[in-house]
């Protein structure tokens, strides 16, 4: 629940607003792991608990493994009671904090060829708790705060937009998370109607557009949404983002050796973007099957020098934890690789202590 809807849920009780934020401040700031913990939730009245303790609900995902990689990136794999199995990964920022890349959906409907997921196919969307327990499970593990959340692992998230939207609301409410709208990203594969009703909205969090190749006939081959939304579409609503929020759009692109990274590909991106201002995201494919591999250094190089020609920033992301299924476009619930963490020691309660 927001707080908003706390409030009403608890409003027959007539309870103090500081006494229902002291409860929604226990849920997400503070990670209640069980409804036990809202009983010593301090300013609430008793009659307030008793009736959160009889009628809510405060169920959890399964941990079923944590795996590291070389390169410090760590990936949960989680199990929901309502079935299904789902992957987070905790990255690693200059030693001193983590963003958490976080799943929307089981499996996803939009096929993109490169992307492991897709192979998946659509299970189901998840909910909103699904969502934010995969934060909360992980922020209680780990040893830096956390300072961003990016939606960037299975699923795509303007395909669930009221659990998505919902999710991201108490991550960055001051009685929640209090991770800054800015530190908080969707990253999407082209669904314009959904794109169109973000910037209607007008949301604080920051939107990633996955484009890949500007050549309709290539992307149509590598992301299947092109049929649906075609690549002039998607220009146009990315252009209407970047009006609106006055700064450059994020285009995401993944760089696939001998396909996608010529002087033509440069080109056709130069005339689809032309006067809209972006910025473009290059991403290493990485594909367990070996169907298609990642650029070596100098066609990679090639191909940044013949992106100039757009006038825009180009920037390299970092894809980590390859060894263990945990980089861009790897999640599909699996497990190899890397080094299998134990849970961590659980010290007691003071209330267990006696």
């Amino acid at each position: 629940m927001e707080l908003a809807d706390l409030v009403r849920a608890l409003a027959p009780l007539e309870p103090s607003p500081l006494a229902v934020r002291k409860l929604f401040a226990r849920v997400h700031a503070h990670g209640a792991e069980t409804l036990e913990d809202l009983r010593r939730t301090e300013q609430v009245p008793r009659a307030v608990r008793d009736a959160v303790l009889a009628q809510a609900e405060l169920p959890s995902l399964e941990i079923v493994e944590r795996r590291r990689a070389d390169d410090g990136f760590v990936k949960y794999l989680f199990a929901s009671p309502l079935g299904g199995r789902v992957e987070a990964v905790r990255i690693p920022l200059f030693d001193t904090k983590y963003v958490v890349c976080v799943s929307s959906q089981v499996g996803c409907a939009l096929a993109c060829d490169f992307c492991a997921t897709g192979r998946m196919g659509f299970q189901r969307n998840l909910l909103t708790w699904e969502i934010l327990e995969q934060v909360r499970l992980i922020r209680a593990e780990a040893d830096r705060p956390l300072s961003g959340v990016v939606f960037m692992g299975m699923g795509e998230p303007l395909l669930n937009p009221t659990e998505v939207l919902r999710a991201a609301r108490i991550l960055c409410h001051p009685a929640g998370y209090a991770i800054s709208g800015k530190a908080i990203t969707l990253s999407t594969a082209g669904w314009v109607p959904a794109i169109d009703r973000y910037v209607r909205e007008g949301h604080p969090y920051r939107l990633a557009f996955s484009v890949t190749s500007a050549i309709p006939e290539k992307r149509a081959r590598l992301m299947p949404v092109e049929r649906t939304h075609p690549l002039p579409e998607l220009v146009r609503a990315i252009g209407d983002y970047a009006r609106t929020r006055r700064e450059r759009a994020m285009v995401a692109y993944v760089c696939i050796r001998g396909l996608n990274t010529g002087q033509e590909d440069a080109e056709a991106l130069r005339d689809a973007f032309a006067g809209v201002p972006i910025k473009v995201d290059l991403i290493e494919v990485t594909d367990p099957t070996g169907r298609y591999q990642p650029p070596d250094a100098l066609e990679l190089a090639r191909f940044r020098d013949a992106l100039q020609i757009l006038g825009a920033p180009v920037v390299r992301r970092y894809s980590g934890g390859k060894d263990i299924g945990a980089a861009c476009g790897t999640l599909e619930a699996s497990s190899y690789g890397g080094t299998l963490i134990p849970p961590p020691a659980r010290f007691p309660r003071v209330s267990e202590a006696g």
